[in-house]
């Protein structure tokens, strides 16, 4: 093997479920206690000297440059720091810090990021604010920013602006192509979601590890409120919580020089991702996702393996699409577990560092299962950009290897021209019912026009949210006008 492979050596995971705001951690303490609890876990404090980058995704919360705070309390003044803003996929992150390893600039990065929104929450109720160091002017060594919006104002105007909308959307889609009734769809989706409850209940380091029945997740309550149609709150990811992760990523050379126990190694066999960018209502199949197919096909072929060889998965999961439209790219049947967490809704989805997370347990499994590869998704946006991560305690023959598919997705996803002005008859696509409290607001849907173009439309008449509630809608017409949709003819 060669010296600069780079292998993931210290993980750790931070919850707290403190009452107290007061005396809870804030996100960038929790980055530094993570990465301080992953050097322990290697067995070598002395990791965090040698650092040379520290890598950190954007979260709620106000730091300009997160990474030098947790270098100052770290005591690592030399280290880089590098700053993802939203829309820069969590594997694009961990695909620099093994790019970096593997290329011989560094031999040890830091990848870290937390949320305190619970925290936060329950300040607010008390009508308070939680405290945060402040920094607002420090600048990072590295800022990393997306190419393109993850939405437009076409889609904006109709009311469409939290990516429950939007994936409610592609949905329904998908369902259509699927042939399922919007009821065979929900019991689809409840029975998804009440295992990965179950394999949180089993997971240490879950937010919620209470089981919750099929039937309760499926069905709008007081308790479980519809959010856009059909997903409800419990088939969302759970943003407010108070989790980070750290991983510690270092060459082989390194490790064994520092004298790291090698069972504790776990090696990056194949990455691949795509960074391509649509807005979701320009995207001519709404229920499907070359950039999965794609990478997920590329990955398994440089790793040599399939992906009904895994039994470790992790399939991203911040709303039921995500994880339908990798089975559906992946070809996989279905069968057997789709988390090693419990999913964003029931492990936790802190904001923008999931997959951090969902990377430390997959690290943990993979040393009590030698002989498993394991599988991590990464979902960014709207299901904007997607990446796929193969990790094992056994290192790919050919060493990591990382392929970046965006321009082979580019060419292979057809993309319409989306207009906002638009009057006469037109086709759904995809839609949802957009709620407001316990009461459904208004029907939004993307729209088939003449000669290839889309729209995007909403109606608030009660008779057509009522249909848009209880039939299945994509494929009929409707009059379209000014933004607005109605009943043709």
């Amino acid at each position: 093997m060669d010296d600069n492979t780079p292998v993931l050596v210290g993980v750790a995971a931070f919850q707290q479920h403190n009452p107290d705001f007061n005396e809870a951690l804030e996100p960038v303490a929790i980055m530094e206690r993570v990465l301080r609890e992953a050097a322990a876990d290697a067995g070598c404090p002395e990791l965090l000297q040698r650092a040379g980058e520290i890598i950190v995704p954007r979260g709620m919360w106000g730091y300009s440059d997160p990474g030098r705070l947790v270098a100052q309390a770290l005591d690592v003044p030399s280290a880089k720091t590098v700053f993802a803003e939203f829309g820069v996929s969590q594997q694009t992150l961990l695909t620099r810090a093994c790019q970096r390893i593997a290329d011989r600039e560094l031999d040890v990065v830091l990848v870290t990021g937390a949320e305190a929104k619970y925290r936060s929450l329950l300040a607010s109720k008390a009508g308070e604010q939680s405290s945060e160091t402040p920094q607002s002017d420090a600048q990072p060594d590295v800022k990393l920013v997306p190419e393109e919006e993850l939405w437009s104002e076409v889609e904006s105007a109709t009311g469409l602006g939290m990516p429950v909308g939007f994936y409610a959307i592609m949905d329904s889609a998908l369902r259509y192509q699927q042939g399922l009734s919007p009821d065979e769809h929900r019991e689809q989706m409840g029975a998804m979601y009440q295992r990965f409850s179950e394999i949180a209940a089993a997971n240490p380091d879950a937010w919620s590890r209470d089981p919750v029945d099929a039937r309760f997740i499926s069905e709008a309550s007081a308790g479980n409120r519809m959010l856009a149609f059909p997903y409800t709150k419990l088939h969302n990811s759970q943003w407010n919580v108070d989790q980070g992760a750290g991983l510690i990523l270092c060459s082989a050379g390194l490790a064994a020089e520092l004298g790291i126990d090698p069972t504790r190694w776990i090696y990056p066999r194949a990455f691949a991702e795509s960074n391509f960018m649509s807005v979701v209502s320009s995207r001519k199949d709404l229920g499907r996702c070359a950039g999965f197919r794609i990478a997920g096909e590329t990955a398994m072929s440089r790793a040599g393996v399939s992906f009904e060889d895994i039994r470790l998965r992790e399939l991203y999961s911040c709303f039921p699409f995500a994880v339908r439209s990798q089975l559906q790219e992946f070809g996989m049947s279905g069968e057997g577990d789709l988390s090693v967490t419990g999913a964003m809704t029931f492990g936790g989805g802190p904001v923008n560092n999931f997959v951090f997370q969902a990377t430390v347990r997959m690290a943990q499994l993979l040393r009590e299962n030698p002989e498993e590869v394991g599988l991590v998704t990464t979902v960014s946006g709207m299901l904007t950009k997607q990446g796929v991560a193969l990790w094992a305690a056994q290192p790919n023959p050919d060493g990591w290897v990382f392929d970046d598919v965006t321009e082979q997705v580019r060419k292979a996803s057809d993309v319409c021209d989306l207009v906002a002005d638009y009057t006469g008859e037109a086709i759904v696509a995809g839609y949802t019912v957009l709620y407001q409290g316990m009461e459904p607001w208004r029907a939004v849907a993307v729209l088939d026009l003449p000669g290839s173009i889309r729209s995007v439309a909403y109606s608030e008449d009660p008779a057509i949210i009522e249909s848009m509630l209880s039939e299945e809608c994509c494929g009929r017409t409707y009059f379209v006008d000014a933004g607005v949709f109605s009943l043709a003819g």
